[in-house]
């Protein structure tokens, strides 16, 4: 009887361990990047890759969890455990590759520059020569000016794009690059409308600004990358991903 019940005891420790190991804990960017994620009045997250991580997260059949860093702390956060996965707009690079894992791509769209309203359109390195771009520190984008326009231009780095926004307003800088749909949807605003307008999407180029957006992981989590992987396939085959993205956009965000 000692016996039997040392081992009861012992499968139920083991069933709340594995219990206690169910929830998958995403790490996100601790500022608003809307349409993607930002907290509502309530200090609740939502947002598209919000809508997308519950419907993965319904999927697995396993409860998640938010937790939110600082942009260039994700990666740093995801090594040191104490999140499971970078689920935040990060793109699939060569260069990441060497320090973590991805899963399959999410979505994908193309970066752009935006300028003052009465700038001239152009996102070729020859229209930028002279200026200065504001750019989100730690992202593709501030890589692809390195390869691309650093001989032309000057750069100047961000914690946030809100903060490079404000500066595009005041005149302080020329230009903000980074991803084409938070740079659309700041341009929407009654801020963005009154002194900015798209200069254009730059010439794309896959070894630098990734071939898509998809979910960091740990080397060494392969369990949790082919149970991700499965369930963002099943989200994308079931409509479900096409429901969550017609309430944000008008065009295919999965891109090519």
């Amino acid at each position: 009887m000692k016996l039997i019940s040392l081992l009861l005891a012992g499968a139920a420790l083991a069933a709340t361990a594995v219990s206690a190991q169910a929830e998958v804990r995403f790490g996100i960017m601790n500022e608003a990047y809307p349409p993607f994620f930002a907290k509502d009045a309530a200090g609740t997250w939502n947002g598209w890759e919000i809508d997308l991580m519950n419907a993965v997260c319904a999927e697995m059949k396993e409860t998640c969890s938010v937790v939110d860093v600082s942009w260039d702390g994700l990666i740093p956060a995801l090594q040191s455990n104490k999140f499971d996965v970078i689920w935040s707009s990060m793109s699939i690079t060569d260069e990441r590759l060497k320090t973590i894992d991805f899963t399959d791509k999410y979505y994908n769209t193309p970066s752009k520059l935006i300028g003052p309203k009465d700038g001239a359109p152009g996102a070729a390195p020859e229209a930028v020569a002279g200026k200065t771009i504001g750019i989100q520190v730690s992202t593709v984008q501030s890589e692809y000016f390195k390869a691309y326009f650093a001989e032309k231009a000057e750069e100047q780095t961000y914690q946030t794009l809100d903060e490079a926004f404000q500066d595009l307003a005041s005149g302080r800088i020329d230009y903000v690059f980074g991803d084409a749909i938070p740079l659309s949807d700041f341009l929407k605003t009654d801020f963005g409308k009154d002194c900015c307008a798209d200069m254009g999407d730059v010439a794309d180029d896959p070894a630098v600004l990734g071939i898509g957006i998809g979910g960091g992981l740990r080397k060494d989590d392969a369990a949790l990358k082919a149970k991700l992987n499965a369930a963002i396939a099943a989200v994308r085959t079931s409509g479900k991903y096409d429901e969550i993205s017609k309430k944000y956009f008008t065009f295919d965000v999965y891109g090519k």
